[in-house]
């Protein structure tokens, strides 16, 4: 115990002299006003409108609301809120942070890992609901419109989060592009927003095998995702057809699951088969490159343990959602080209 003690490093101060100036000389109280009075600015600044912000802050507040004690003043949960975001929108460092807002370190990761949680919590059932029959036929109508690939029930594929590597993981997170990484996969319509997603896959599992273990991929392989029942092509005499999942080359073959052929030998209508669904697959990436591009802690390692990992990323989820349901985000907002 004596040890311990001599071991640990024993506070000087209670609040540090820069940090006691919070309210004085803080982002929050200095900037944060100014940015509700330009439009644009707010947006550049929160990645939102400040009309979907308000909101947001309405359905999460009840969670992020403490109170004052005797020792000191809470955070209130308008500065946790945007302390959360602007580590989503940046990927700054803690510390860098620490000196932009003037809270302490351990503060500001207690607030985004909790403000991550309660996000994913609050908005999941808002925002990502699970898909009844209405929701497919949806799905299925917007990509025969946009991609001209009919019976067809979203677009699906991994993408690889660069993180730190974990304590004692060995090279479970290692993956074949040579850097530590967490899989988030997901399954996205045509609108580029996200319909499910499983998050916890190692980096060095392979696509198909990590949709192989998720949830998502054993109902989808026992037929639990409640597909609607097959039905003819639109224009067409043929027999019914499944309502599919398009996916590229690393995924296996499954009724409810298209691939290209392989690209050998292939004639004139297989090539066109091919060409539509990749055109159709590349919803999800789209959606990849849109979440990436909007909240740019995907941009860089995330220096976290893997648990928090998973909140930044279902939180980041949940929020590109959110403002593509309530800011109706256009590819021009993004500087992205989605036609090419």
């Amino acid at each position: 115990m004596l040890g311990d003690e001599l071991g640990r490093k024993r506070r000087r101060l209670w609040v540090h002299p820069i940090v006691a100036q919070r309210q004085q000389k803080g982002q929050f109280h200095k900037l944060f006003n100014d940015l509700r009075q330009d439009a644009n600015k707010f947006k550049s600044y929160c990645r939102m409108s400040i009309k979907t912000f308000d909101h947001l802050l309405i359905c999460l507040h009840p969670d992020l609301n403490f109170v004052d004690t005797s020792m000191r003043r809470s955070i209130s949960a308008e500065q946790r809120l945007l302390v959360t975001l602007r580590f989503l929108a940046t990927g700054n460092s803690f510390a860098s942070l620490h000196f932009e807002f003037l809270l302490g370190i351990s503060t500001i990761s207690g607030i985004v890992c909790h403000t991550c949680k309660v996000i994913w919590q609050r908005l999941r059932e808002a925002v990502m609901p699970t898909p009844m029959a209405a929701d497919w036929f949806r799905i299925a109508d917007g990509f025969n419109q946009s991609a001209q690939f009919p019976n067809c029930n979203g677009a699906l594929d991994g993408k690889h989060i660069r993180v730190k590597k974990p304590s004692h993981s060995g090279s479970q997170y290692f993956n074949y592009k040579q850097y530590f990484s967490v899989v988030l996969m997901a399954l996205a319509d045509s609108d580029y927003k996200f319909v499910i997603v499983d998050i916890r896959a190692y980096g060095n599992t392979s696509d198909s095998r990590i949709l192989s273990a998720s949830r998502m991929g054993q109902r989808l392989r026992q037929n639990q995702l409640a597909l609607p029942e097959p039905s003819r092509l639109p224009g067409s005499a043929s027999p019914p057809a499944s309502f599919v999942i398009v996916a590229d080359e690393g995924f296996a073959l499954s009724p409810h699951l298209m691939r290209p052929f392989p690209r050998r030998d292939l004639d004139d209508r297989k090539r066109i088969f091919n060409y539509r669904l990749t055109r159709a697959r590349r919803y999800v990436e789209c959606a990849f490159k849109i979440l990436s591009s909007k909240w740019r802690v995907f941009q860089s390692s995330i220096q976290m343990k893997p648990d928090n990992v998973t909140l930044v990323i279902q939180a980041s989820v949940m929020l590109h959602n959110f403002t593509r349901i309530q800011d109706a985000s256009t590819d021009a907002d993004l500087g992205l080209n989605m036609t090419s």
